[in-house]
């Protein structure tokens, strides 16, 4: 009878497992929520995880905390949710290249970019731009690449940290068109453009709603956006593709969740975030930062995911780096 009870408990215990997960699918949320968001207050991820997070709190009835993680181009606060309980109360919001980056980067990441975290949702796709600091009297392209050759000991490009899509971008940019100019690196968006304010660098690959007040008020010459064509934002502004075909990138802002994480609260938490963006807040709050929803399904996002991290494993393994 001891012997199978004794084999009969794994059984049972799964059961148990099984039907406590249902039980709180069915409930959740049922308490305060943490939405970790892997940079510094001021960059786009900030901005639209904040803006998300308010209208999720009111659909879902529980706050939805944000929580800001910035640190080693976003891979701290990714191993932050990626080691959570996987039971919805810990989320997380960043950017998908910089998160399909670092799965060819670091050598000694303390989470699987693919395995560990779940992709939910895709509520944020918008272009960078490339500007410079106005003190320079650049106003085009080839003014900057042949400034950027003439000043090559003096002249620095801002990033948002080592192996980020800011990082990587400047990079291909520099040997596309052969200039070498100094890599400043700095924790997050926010920080990155502050410095390019400051003249601390020359240029920067900017997401375009940290840019778009600075470019307003002067503080910040625009030089091109990588859209594959112009933007109705700036019709006067040429598209980095005209001087390089091909020169195309995005600050995509994902939603995702631990690994682990039961089918019922990621498929609800997907139906919600998709509704928060048609909301006339979060429609403007987009719009004013030239970004938009991608109508993925669950599925369509993971494999978008699973893309990113094969093509800029390309980008990474051509550049020979690597970050310990």
């Amino acid at each position: 009878m001891m012997k199978a009870m004794r084999a009969a408990a794994p059984l049972l215990t799964a059961m148990w497992l099984s039907l406590s997960l249902q039980v709180h699918a069915q409930e959740y949320p049922s308490r305060p929520i943490r939405l970790v968001v892997p940079w510094p207050p001021g960059g786009i991820t900030d901005v639209i995880s904040r803006g998300l997070g308010a209208a999720l709190s009111e659909s879902l009835g529980q706050q939805i905390v944000p929580d800001n993680r910035p640190g080693a181009a976003g891979t701290l606060g990714v191993s932050i949710a990626a080691k959570a309980n996987p039971d919805g109360y810990t989320l997380l919001m960043t950017d998908v290249p910089s998160h399909a980056i670092s799965a060819s980067l670091y050598k000694r990441l303390t989470y699987n970019p693919v395995k560990d975290i779940e992709p939910v949702a895709l509520p944020s796709r918008s272009p960078l731009v490339l500007v410079v600091n106005p003190k320079y009297g650049i106003k085009t392209i080839p003014q900057l690449i042949d400034y950027a050759k003439k000043h090559s000991g003096d002249f620095a490009f801002a990033s948002s940290g080592p192996g980020s899509i800011t990082h990587l971008t400047g990079e291909r940019f520099n040997r596309t068109v052969g200039i070498k100019p100094l890599h400043v690196p700095y924790k997050g968006g926010g920080p990155a453009t502050a410095a390019l304010v400051g003249g601390e660098a020359g240029m920067y690959f900017s997401c375009i709603s940290a840019a778009i007040p600075h470019i307003k008020a002067g503080r910040l010459t625009l030089l091109g956006i990588t859209l594959p064509k112009r933007s109705p934002l700036y019709p006067d502004t040429p598209a980095v593709a005209e001087a390089i075909p091909g020169f195309i990138m995005g600050c995509n802002t994902g939603f995702f969740a631990p690994s682990g994480t039961p089918p019922k609260i990621l498929d609800r938490l997907h139906t919600e975030v998709m509704k928060a963006v048609t909301q006339p807040r979060m429609k403007d709050m987009l719009a004013a930062n030239a970004a938009e929803p991608a109508p993925y399904t669950r599925a369509e996002f993971k494999k978008h995911v699973a893309d990113e991290v094969r093509s800029w494993g390309e980008v990474v393994r051509a550049s020979g780096l690597k970050v310990d």
